[in-house]
């Protein structure tokens, strides 16, 4: 270990705000407060740079601790063996955000007086390879597009909306939304894996426009695996917005019809369906969800793309492990939730209670009053759209029963807090019963449902809780 002082203005560096038990940071004496400056002689961006340069047997770190003075360790260590340090952020660098007044932004569609962070729109291609979000490409410059291709980062999921050049421009209010879509002609060539989203506007980006978009995201197959078609979600607060039309049935059937035709000769040309219509859409044109097989593995659960089949499939499932003969359970409980899954919710647990005698299940579909009655996910049901409407019911006389549960989407992500900011126990406060967040899986629906001491992430492979006890 060499100790130098480079001078403590030359560069910010990333600061280490955990240091793990037994791992290579703590013994090579690295402080939460230190700060990591280089590996290997090149200044570190983001998380990237890091996990690129810290994979070799032997590295050089730049350590400047908080006192100014630098630490130049060697350290030699397993290949991919990491340091063991924690940093300020996820990315070791700010988010970067969206330059682009989209005409469907949600976020422009928001109420005042809520949470800073519900603002902030992202546009960042890290966040697409790390967490499954979304970008439009227009915040990326060549230097992104090369660390793309250099570290090999996929996914990358692109908002495309149209191929378009022109209306993409107008869609997006940025007039260089066209031309970024020669990024996926790079990506395309260095065999980067990408799925593509297209939010249908009425009127907009519908009918011929989505067939031509449709028509050009085919060619980059197999390399994007999958595009999502959803309807733009409006809400009531959209004075001064662009006049969008919210999807009705036969809109949301002809869109379908596009898709389904696409699915057809995809499947033909290439042995994927490639293009999916959203659970949402489906819904809106009062169809039945399309089978498992067409969804090619559900590559788009995060945008709404297969969570009604599969979830349908993944309660079969839990059923089927739970098998005959299933001890009786005496219990009352009831599940909220929104609107578009009211039906199949209902169902699922009609089936839980054929197979468990002495269960009642009651289920709530909870209209989203604070963003208008058009937004009908679960995961945009607020704690005052629940508490109010549930309170609605007790005062007619409905009992909620021994729990209330709920789908953890609608907590703000790691903590119990709605989206308008009510915790979970402030609503039960108001209902004066237990809430129980459930996770997404059918496994976790069957389980909270029959297993008192159900918590999120304490699911047996074998399905064998009920009350704490194995059968």
């Amino acid at each position: 270990m060499e100790n130098k002082n480079y001078g403590k203005d030359r560069r910010r560096g990333h600061m280490i705000t955990k240091v793990l038990p037994g791992s290579i940071a703590e013994e090579m004496g690295i402080e939460p407060g230190d700060r990591l400056m280089e590996i290997n002689g090149e200044m570190i961006e983001d998380v990237f740079d890091y996990r690129f340069d810290i994979k070799d047997e032997l590295v050089e770190v730049l350590i400047r601790k908080a006192d100014g003075e630098e630490w130049l360790l060697e350290i030699e260590k397993e290949y991919d063996e990491d340091l063991g340090a924690e940093f300020e952020t996820e990315l070791m660098s700010d988010y970067k955000s969206c330059c682009n007044k989209c005409i469907f932004c949600f976020i422009d569609q928001m109420p005042e007086g809520m949470r800073e962070s519900l603002y902030f729109k992202d546009d960042d291609s890290r966040l697409s390879f790390m967490q499954g979000n979304y970008i439009t490409l227009t915040n990326m410059k060549e230097k992104d597009i090369e660390r793309i291709i250099r570290y090999h980062l996929a996914p990358i999921n692109i908002s495309v909306q149209t191929t378009n050049p022109v209306l993409r421009c107008e869609m997006l209010h940025n007039r260089f939304a066209g031309d970024v879509l020669k990024y996926m002609d790079r990506l395309y060539a260095h065999e980067i894996e990408m799925n593509g989203q297209i939010v249908v506007c009425q009127g907009v980006n519908d009918g011929d426009e989505l067939v031509r978009t449709l028509n050009d995201l085919e060619r980059y197959i197999p390399f994007m695996r999958s595009v999502s078609v959803v309807p733009s979600g409006l809400t009531k607060y959209r004075k001064g917005l662009y006049p969008l039309e919210v999807f009705g049935r036969e809109k949301a059937q002809e869109t379908i019809c596009i898709v389904e035709r696409k699915q057809k000769e995809c499947m033909k040309q290439h042995g994927i369906h490639f293009v999916h219509a959203s659970d949402e859409l489906y819904d809106l044109a009062g169809w039945e969800m399309p089978e498992a097989g067409r969804y090619d593995g559900y590559l788009q659960l995060e945008n709404g793309v297969g969570m009604v089949r599969l979830l349908v499939e993944e309660v079969q499932e839990a059923l089927r492990l739970l098998g005959s003969g299933t001890q009786k359970i005496e219990r009352k409980v009831t599940i909220a939730t929104g609107m578009i899954a009211a039906k199949v919710i209902t169902t699922l647990a009609g089936n839980v209670m054929e197979a468990v005698p002495g269960l009642e299940v009651q289920v709530v579909p909870v209209r989203n009053r604070f963003f208008g009655e058009t937004i009908t996910v679960t995961g945009l049901i607020t704690g005052q759209d629940l508490t109010g409407q549930l309170l609605e019911l007790k005062k007619g006389g409905f009992d909620l029963g021994e729990t209330l549960l709920v789908s953890a989407n609608m907590f703000r992500t790691g903590e119990r807090v709605f989206l308008d900011d009510m915790t979970q126990e402030e609503a039960e406060e108001a209902l004066g019963v237990c809430i129980t967040p459930v996770d997404s899986s059918g496994k976790d629906f069957v389980n909270a449902l029959i297993d008192r001491d159900y918590s999120m992430g304490r699911v047996n492979d074998r399905f064998v809780y009920l009350d704490g006890k194995a059968f």
